[in-house]
């Protein structure tokens, strides 16, 4: 996450580790490239617009001469933060499919002037074979998929967490207002329920996210998140993508592959 405080470090620590590839979301990676040249890391700016993704491309070529070595777009249905105002989330334009087409017809350009090979990833919302199948049809390299996997014997979050997703019904799937100043999609238990009546007494602040007004904000993100992990829920957010209400189930991950490539 771009947005976090010691976001530069954390880059830098992870190249040291030879991690294979970095994926940067939560503003706009402008520096990325510099943390990584010379190295084996790749590295994968998240956009949600065909602005951004120009925007990042022609800033990497002209200070870096680097060319992203993939892009993720992640459309208004995903979980978590979301790169839109809330207002634009019902947006024609914002639909992941028109921003996979132009994305795509514009990478294809990239890739002829710089010679790389770009794959361009999308997500949010996908939810089977189905969509994947959809996606690969307009250009796309290949599919981005969370919530799904939440729900799996794999899956290292808490029961609770899983169950939680298990329960949710698609009356139960809001867009809140996050403590960061991001819109974001999570159940909306009585967790978010309690912080908009009530101010959470802030008892550490991580200064972990840059946006962040530890004074005025209704609750600690880090804190309410690592509840969620841990299966505190009612004193956690639980971030979700706009199909999880769908999800009846606990399976294995082996189960889930063998569904989503049935039809591909």
């Amino acid at each position: 996450m771009v947005a976090l405080s010691n976001y530069a470090e954390i880059v830098k620590e992870c190249v040291k580790q030879k991690i294979d590839l970095i994926i940067s979301g939560a503003g706009i990676p402008k520096e990325l490239p510099e943390y990584v040249k010379g190295t084996k890391t790749k590295i994968a700016p998240i956009i949600s617009s065909l602005r951004c993704c120009k925007l990042i491309v022609k800033h990497w070529k002209n200070k870096y001469d680097y060319t992203p070595d993939m892009i993720i777009i992640e459309g208004p249905d995903a979980g978590g933060h979301l790169g839109y105002k809330a207002e634009e989330l019902q947006n024609e334009e914002n639909k992941l499919e028109n921003i996979t087409k132009e994305v795509v017809e514009y990478i294809k350009g990239v890739e002829e002037e710089t010679k790389c090979e770009i794959p361009v990833i999308s997500a949010g919302g996908i939810w089977d074979s189905k969509d994947i199948k959809k996606f690969l049809g307009l250009g796309a390299s290949g599919v981005q998929m969370a919530t799904r996997f939440v729900a799996t014997e794999e899956c290292d979050a808490a029961d609770e967490f899983k169950q939680a997703y298990i329960n949710a019904k698609k009356e139960d799937i809001k867009i809140i207002k996050s403590p960061v100043g991001m819109p974001g999609r999570a159940i909306y238990n009585n967790f978010i329920r309690a912080t908009e009546t009530t101010k959470c007494k802030i008892e550490k602040c991580y200064k972990c996210i840059k946006t962040c007004d530890a004074i005025n904000t209704p609750y600690c993100i880090t804190k309410a998140l690592i509840e969620a992990v841990n299966g505190n829920i009612d004193k956690a957010l639980v971030f979700c993508g706009s199909n999880v209400y769908k999800i009846k189930e606990i399976i294995s991950v082996h189960k889930l592959m063998q569904e989503l490539v049935c039809e591909l």
